[in-house]
């Protein structure tokens, strides 16, 4: 029986960060994986998504070239192609986890793991293990930490097929494009599919159970994306569910029902499935040890420890926000605290989220909605894209950003955007946050000029009624 200091169950983000940090602080280490170095998010979700935005984002760059001063005749696109290059950008990326695990001497198992006690597993080998990785066998360990991922939620009724109903690894791997689709479920995953195949020219339907699209984050910057994105064309149904679906040969008669029990039919060529994930708790051996769970998640607290002690969880299988870089954080954490490194526990009020549709969405800490229901007198400053210069040089005019402050000390409580490049521009916020930094420290810091972060600087001045350029 080979025994380490730590075994990491999963190679996804969590996972193989996980094993990386604990390699370096001088543990002997092994990962357990059975099918994906890099996990779902490198293979099948984060990556390869943000690699077909990318190409329906150029797309849309060529028909609207005329805008720039330039001419590009008939834009066409090859969706084998766009298919090809996303699994390229995914392949490339798989191969770099497994130098960087070899790099750090993580040892790689290559199957599927199950607890035998709270010291032991058992790995059952799978087909094609990386080279030099090892197999099945009797594993021991003081610290085992679970990083096994999370799965697409399925509905009854809604159970993907491959063909007519897709999972998100279906509609990242079509083989060729329909006219119309039905997207369930307008969180980030929704959103995102829906805004690559409406960008390449697809009708698509979202159809969202709650009250607004994007319900996660700040009311204010729902109801923006709402809009923007039924400019851009995409039928959108809030408070609305999906209460019956017909599958035909080649397309899916779906029944929809809104809040007052009105129903409808529409006939779409495809259905993509995104109405949440679950975590993979089971076959793990968890109830023979008892590892507590909730929710379809692991219990732990803010340092990764389960109910059993020698048993950690982190990543998407720890609960949500579940979202790669808050895994990554919580490995981090987890592994620095076995090892007496006295990290901060995990804080997710300051884990950024993001969303890679057109326009992006990006966002920190509380809406102004929970700042309130928390007991914040808030100030809150809003800066629109319209009134930058660059925003407006980009030919990218719409957009807001909003940020909300603690009244009486003057902290930063939360930072909502929705534009271009968002997603990167979020960051600054973030540090912000972290850095436990005011209105009046923001006020005080020179933005470089002409870039979309002043517009930033501006949402704070404007908490102050201090705009400049509004």
């Amino acid at each position: 029986m080979s025994t380490y200091d730590v075994i990491v169950i999963g190679a996804g983000p969590a996972g193989y960060v996980t094993a990386i940090r604990a390699a370096q602080l001088g543990f002997k280490t092994a990962i357990v994986e059975p099918k994906h170095l890099g996990g779902i998010c490198l293979n099948w979700g984060c990556i390869p998504t943000k690699a077909l935005l990318r190409s329906a984002e150029i797309y849309q760059f060529m028909k609207h070239a005329s805008a720039f001063g330039l001419s590009v005749e008939n834009p066409s696109f090859d969706l084998a192609a766009i298919v090809k290059r996303s699994r390229g950008v995914s392949q490339q990326l798989n191969t770099g986890v497994g130098f960087l695990l070899k790099k750090n001497k993580v040892d790689v198992i290559w199957g599927r793991a199950q607890l035998t006690t709270p010291g032991a597993l058992t790995v059952t080998a799978t087909e094609n293990p990386p080279k030099g990785a090892l197999g099945g066998g009797d594993y021991r360990a003081a610290h085992i930490i679970l990083a096994t991922g999370a799965r697409p939620r399925v509905l009854p009724g809604l159970e993907p097929d491959g063909k007519l109903v897709w999972t998100y690894f279906d509609a990242m791997t079509p083989k060729s494009l329909p006219k119309s689709m039905l997207v369930v479920g307008s969180g980030a995953i929704g959103i995102e599919f829906a805004s690559f195949y409406n960008a390449l020219g697809v009708e698509v339907t979202v159809v969202e159970v709650l009250d607004r699209v994007l319900p996660v984050e700040d009311a204010e910057i729902s109801a923006y994306a709402q809009k923007s994105f039924a400019k851009l064309g995409l039928h959108i149904h809030t408070e609305t569910k999906v209460v019956g679906l017909v599958r035909h040969a080649d397309s899916v008669t779906a029944t929809l029902e809104d809040k007052n029990g009105v129903q409808r039919q529409i006939i779409v060529d495809r259905v993509i499935s995104a109405v949440g994930v679950v975590g993979n708790v089971e076959n793990l051996g968890l109830e023979r040890v008892g590892v507590k769970t909730e929710r379809g998640c692991v219990v732990a607290d803010p340092f990764g420890r389960s109910s059993v002690a020698g048993i950690y969880a982190v990543g998407d299988v720890a609960g949500p926000p579940m979202l790669a870089h808050k895994g990554e954080h919580e490995g981090i954490i987890c592994v620095e605290a076995i090892a007496d490194k006295h990290p901060h526990p995990m804080d997710k009020t300051k884990i950024p989220a993001c969303t890679y549709s057109q326009p992006q969405v990006a966002s920190v800490g509380y809406t102004e909605a929970k700042a309130k229901a928390a007991g914040f007198q808030v100030k809150v400053g809003r800066f629109s894209f319209i009134g930058n210069g660059k925003a407006i040089a980009m030919g990218e005019p719409e957009g807001l950003i909003k940020v909300i402050f603690d009244k009486k000390t003057g902290r930063l409580l939360g930072a909502h955007m929705i534009g271009a490049d968002v997603t990167e521009l979020i960051q600054g916020y973030v540090v912000a946050m972290n850095l436990e930094t005011t209105e009046e420290d923001l006020i005080h810091t020179v933005f470089p000029h002409p870039t979309l972060s002043e517009m930033m600087h501006e949402a704070v001045l404007d908490s102050e009624g201090r705009a400049i350029h509004m």
